[in-house]
């Protein structure tokens, strides 16, 4: 079994909203492939730097592993959390695994191209309680081009992810993507953030698909049948146009966006309402 950077914030102390301190004490457990694209590769990396930091801070426990045969009914056990942080599980019983545990009461958080899937490619919509019902917005519709920061509109002011932050916030630059199904549409789905027509146009192509010049975009959303988030950020800006690979930006180098992931991972691991000062 491979894990990586398990930290346990034993002398930190995390403070909750209003009067109430208290720790967090849950463990998280994110599973990652990093190997399919440098920019989900570059956000994973900097996702096993964030986390432990974040963990030490408001005391829960971080661990990260590459092997898919974790996700297994043994091991889930010992989490209260699961992050997808670039991929889902393929094989049977691995999905199998994922599916008892989140409908059993687990809690997960999915980021990007955990939600991807487009039939035919390498990553094939060939799940559908995972993209459907689950995640529910179907099929990997398209995406803006080059990432870029957008101007994020909080659509759900009362849920415990988002009640910290300001109505609208600009995002770290990321690759934007839109799906095959309008979630509006869904009665199970409370959309937490939206790209804000004060974006457009975003991207910069160079293809004109990959420039949104208007519409309507969810980036964050809850499912209200299990306790879970995805979020679509997660793409960091390479430098593909030069040859040379170099990062040109980090997901968390954004503290507004830092504290929508913090607070939803806080409501994901305790169950409750409360939220990190």
């Amino acid at each position: 079994m491979k894990i990586k950077s398990s930290i346990v914030g034993a002398l930190c102390i995390l403070l909750f909203c209003g009067s109430n301190r208290g720790r967090a004490g849950f463990r998280v457990v994110a599973f990652f492939t990093g190997r399919n694209d440098l920019a989900h590769i570059s956000f994973v990396h900097e996702a096993n730097r964030f986390f432990p930091k974040i963990a030490a801070q408001y005391h829960f426990e971080y661990d990260s592993t590459n092997n898919w045969n974790n996700l297994n009914s043994a091991f889930l056990s010992h989490y209260q959390v699961v992050l997808f942080l670039d991929t889902r599980p393929d094989s049977p019983d691995q999905r199998l695994a994922f599916r008892t545990y989140m409908e059993n009461g687990g809690a997960w958080m999915g980021f990007h191209f955990a939600g991807f899937a487009l039939t035919p490619s390498d990553f094939p919509q060939n799940w559908d309680w995972y993209h459907d019902e689950f995640i529910a917005s179907g099929q990997y519709k398209g995406n803006t081009w080059h990432p870029t920061s957008a101007f994020l509109r909080v659509e759900d002011p009362r849920h415990p992810a988002t009640r910290r932050l300001p109505h609208i916030f600009k995002s770290s630059p990321n690759e934007w993507y839109s799906w095959e199904k309008d979630i509006r549409k869904n009665p199970n789905i409370d959309i937490l953030l939206s790209i804000d027509s004060s974006s457009f146009p975003l991207g910069n192509g160079p293809k004109l698909s990959e420039i949104w010049h208007s519409g309507y975009y969810p980036v964050a959303w809850a499912n209200k049948k299990f306790r879970m988030i995805y979020a679509n950020m997660g793409h960091n800006d390479i430098d593909y146009d030069h040859h040379t690979n170099r990062e040109l930006s980090f997901q968390f180098d954004n503290e507004i966006q830092n504290r929508f992931v913090i607070d939803a991972l806080i409501w994901l691991g305790t169950g409750s309402h409360q939220t990190a000062n």
